[in-house]
């Protein structure tokens, strides 16, 4: 490393960051300081006021709190007394109802107690006398006419609604009860009582009584109260009835218009309720601690003070605050190049390291001192590259540095090298004259490193796609433009998208309307029903293309593209060779299934014979009786026909074995159709009983009646049928079975397997049962416990079952622990007859059965 250059144009010296901190750190200390000192007696200023509010306030609250004590007991004694008024007045009301219920009164006494009871209460409006039919029998009402009737109509129609409501009530709770106070045309207030007249718990009318609320106030308020406070009645909205209420503006204010609130105190007036309150505002007889004028002067003398302290405080703070900002300045750029990740270097004109922030000195491992002054060649530079970073600075220097930058290697102080990109600009004084080059350096080597491990898996990526046996490619949706498409896709469809969309088209994938985006600003595939689409990728197709002449299966994806579009990729792979081996699989099938016929017709040769020789010798025996008979002249025509009749029908009877030996033998493509269950097992029957009466076994079989159709292979069907009653046969002729037990049993009937309704064939026999060894190998194929077997009759079967979506299973009979036979069983499903039509209607002739 070379030694620091001592040239005279050294550049200024610089503060040790622990000395800029220590005068920093001073500074701010002198501020707090000043800070302290000017606000120390705006805090004692502000805490004289704040003593003095708070004595004031206190008295004041003290003075409201007493107010409200003596409002409180004046407006609760006003309340009593009006209480026990109208309980006094309710109590004579209630015996003179009872006297009303009691006896019969007549109007005149009515109404001569009623003026008694106006006179001796001047709260009373008016008294009426209601039957219980309501209808006013009297009514007395001291500023009106007396009405005198037995029987009037109904009440005034003004408050009939509300007197109505009050009698209805009353005569159901059998108690006093008072109405809501409503205001009257002529503007004054009453409140309705109802007292009920019961006679021994019948109600027999009604007693109202009107109590005026003026009157209430005046008779029932005692005047020292109305002397102290303004008393007001009130109802449920607060709307004055009558006395006196106070408002905001009736009275005279202050300077502050929340220094003297109205003190005020509302009860509710029992017995009337909540309809009717009674309320006390007291008037104001002082000026308040607020009027003071003691308060006033304190007040002015300590703005006075804070204001001359605030103004002394502002211009200090103006001046702390430059000093502030000017610090804050300094150590906020200080701060913001210490916090960069990006290392700067600052060059004099002359190529001098005239200053270096954090980030650079870690990135190097050089301190800030053994780097300011340094010339080329710098400390970090690797000496096997000083010639070439050389001519750099120099270009550096001169401006010919490109603004993308340059890359290159730096050596740290440790020794380690890596890689840096360096960008440089002029450095601008702020007399806006150039005093040198700031360089900017970044530490790219986990982006190198990153980028390479990504070219890395591009590449082996590709390499897997290229090497893929399927074809694959995207394309976007909407126009044809090819995306992606690996070497097989090439190989098969050239670069161009038409080999993309034919496969689409051949698999059967929707495709959407192209719509040109530039011509609307709405995305053409915002609609895209998304649930199609994952469903759609779960599917694929096996399709045949002639241009290639291979089989094909597709699959096919949506996806989100790098660009953000949505795209389609396609996946095809090549299955000839599959479709061959199944198509050949196949054919095989078909050829077990005829020789299977053969092997078991085979094995039947002998009872087809002697099966034949019976109709054959019979039509031997009719033929030469017949011509002895005619050469004797010892036959009539009637004995001629029936002979030759008995000849036909065995004839036709040899015909008919023949016939269904030879369509049971017959290879043909096997052709589901709707198919009768009884016909089938009666054929598959017909033929088995050849063999069974050779073996000398008995047969008894139950077809259950109205059996539904299915869709099936009848000779199939029947192929199964044979070999389980041959193989029943069989076992019972190798257990040596005497006659009586030598049986076979055929059961065919609905069942439900699995909640699926199925017809169930079920064939059991009497013979020695199925060893465990040979129930574990029992459908496996070419495995046969028969000397001369192919071990082909039972795999055949279970295929030729499952082929028709059905299943079988075996099982041995026990009595106790004794094996005492076997049985077979076999179902398929039987659908909808519709169903079965149409599924028949849309299927495709020449069936294939897997075997």
């Amino acid at each position: 490393m070379p030694a620091p250059n001592s040239s005279s144009s050294v550049s200024p010296v610089r503060l040790r960051p622990t000395n800029r901190l220590r005068r920093w750190w001073k500074a701010q200390t002198a501020q707090r300081q000043d800070r302290l000192a000017m606000l120390a007696p705006l805090a004692a200023v502000v805490i004289f006021l704040v003593t003095i509010l708070f004595a004031f306030v206190y008295l004041r609250l003290q003075e409201i709190s007493r107010e409200q004590e003596a409002i409180h007991r004046d407006v609760e004694y006003t309340q009593q007394r009006l209480r026990i008024r109208l309980l006094e007045q309710q109590e004579q009301l209630m015996r003179f109802a009872r006297e009303m219920a009691g006896r019969e009164i007549s109007i005149d006494d009515f109404l001569k107690r009623a003026e008694a009871f106006a006179n001796l209460f001047p709260e009373i409006q008016s008294l009426t006398w209601i039957d219980d039919s309501y209808s006013v029998k009297a009514s007395f009402d001291p500023n009106e006419v007396v009405v005198r009737s037995s029987r009037i109509s109904s009440l005034v129609r003004r408050d009939a609604e509300d007197t109505a409501s009050s009698f209805r009530l009353a005569r159901d709770v059998l108690m006093p009860i008072y109405s809501s106070p409503h205001q009257l045309d002529n503007g004054s207030t009453e409140v309705q009582l109802h007292l009920p007249l019961i006679d021994k718990t019948r109600f027999k009318g009604d007693l109202l009584v009107k109590y005026s609320v003026d009157a209430m106030y005046r008779y029932g308020v005692p005047n020292e109260i109305t002397s102290k406070y303004a008393v007001s009645l009130l109802d449920a909205d607060a709307k004055v009835l009558a006395g006196t209420a106070l408002t905001e503006k009736s009275l005279t204010r202050n300077v502050f218009p929340w220094a003297n609130p109205i003190n005020a105190y509302q009860l509710p007036v029992s017995p009337v309720g909540n309809g009717l309150d009674i309320r006390g505002q007291a008037y104001r007889t002082s000026l308040g601690v607020i009027g003071s004028a003691l308060f006033w002067l304190v007040m002015v003398l300590s703005a006075i003070t804070a204001w001359l302290l605030v103004a002394n405080w502002r211009h200090t703070r103006r001046r702390i605050q430059a000093q502030d900002a000017l610090i804050r300045e300094t150590a906020f750029r200080r701060a913001m190049e210490n916090s960069m990740l990006t290392g700067m270097r600052a060059l004099d004109m002359q190529g001098r390291i005239t200053y270096v922030n954090k980030a650079f000195c870690q990135m190097t491992g050089w301190k800030e001192s053994e780097l300011v002054g340094q010339t080329a060649p710098f400390p970090y530079w690797p000496a096997e590259d000083f010639d070439m970073l050389t001519s750099r600075l120099k270009e550096e220097i001169s401006g010919r540095i490109q603004p993308s930058g340059v890359q290159f290697r730096v050596k740290r102080k440790d020794g380690d090298i890596f890689e840096a990109r360096l960008y440089v600009s002029p450095l601008i004084d702020a007399f806006g004259e150039q005093a040198g080059w700031m360089t900017s350096m970044t530490d790219i080597t986990e982006p190198t490193r990153v980028r390479e491990q990504l070219a890395a898996s591009h590449e082996r990526f590709t390499a897997v796609l290229e090497a893929l046996d399927a074809s694959i490619s995207v394309a976007p949706l909407g126009n044809n433009e090819l995306l992606f498409a690996n070497k097989l896709y090439r190989l098969w469809f050239g670069t161009e998208a038409q080999g993309h969309l034919q496969l689409v088209a051949e698999a059967g994938v929707p495709s959407l309307t192209h719509s040109d985006e530039t011509q609307d600003a709405v995305d053409a595939f915002a609609g895209l029903p998304t649930n199609q689409l994952s469903e759609k990728e779960a599917e694929s197709a096996e399709i045949y293309l002639g241009s290639l002449g291979r089989w094909l299966e597709v699959r096919t994806r949506y996806m989100s593209w790098v660009d953000g579009r949505l795209a389609q990729m396609v996946i095809a792979t090549d299955i000839t060779a599959r479709r061959m081996a199944e198509e050949q699989a196949e054919v095989q099938a078909e050829r077990a299934q005829a020789s299977s016929r053969l092997i078991t017709m085979g094995e039947m040769a002998s009872s087809v014979a002697h099966e034949l020789n019976q109709p054959l010798t019979a039509i031997n025996n009719y033929c030469n009786g017949m011509v002895s008979r005619i050469k004797s002249s010892q036959i009539t025509q009637d004995e001629l026909l029936g002979a030759l009749e008995k000849t036909g029908r065995q004839a036709h009877r040899a015909g008919q074995i023949i016939q269904r030996i030879r369509s049971f033998v017959k290879r043909s493509e096997p052709n589901r159709t709707i198919a009768n269950v009884s016909t089938m097992v009666a054929e598959a029957v017909e033929l088995a009983e050849i063999e069974l009466r050779r073996r000398n076994v008995k047969l008894t079989q139950y077809v259950a009646p109205n059996l539904p159709h299915v869709m099936v292979d009848p000779i199939l069907i029947e192929q199964v049928l044979l070999n389980l009653l041959k193989n029943a046969a069989e076992s019972i002729d190798t257990a040596q079975k005497p006659t009586a037990l030598r049986l076979v049993k055929l059961r065919v009937a609905p069942a439900l397997v699995d909640d699926k309704q199925v017809i169930e064939f079920k064939v059991s026999d009497s013979g020695q049962g199925i060893a465990p060894e040979v129930m574990a190998r029992l459908y496996e194929a070419f495995y046969s416990t028969k000397s001369e077997g192919m071990g082909i009759g039972l795999s055949l079967c279970r295929s030729i079952v499952e082929s028709h979506l059905g299943r079988m299973k075996a099982e041995n009979l026990y009595n106790g622990e004794v094996v005492i036979g076997c049985c077979f069983t076999f179902w398929i499903p039987h659908p909808d007859p519709l169903a079965a039509s149409a599924s028949l209607q849309s299927e495709q002739p020449g069936f294939q059965v897997s075997p």
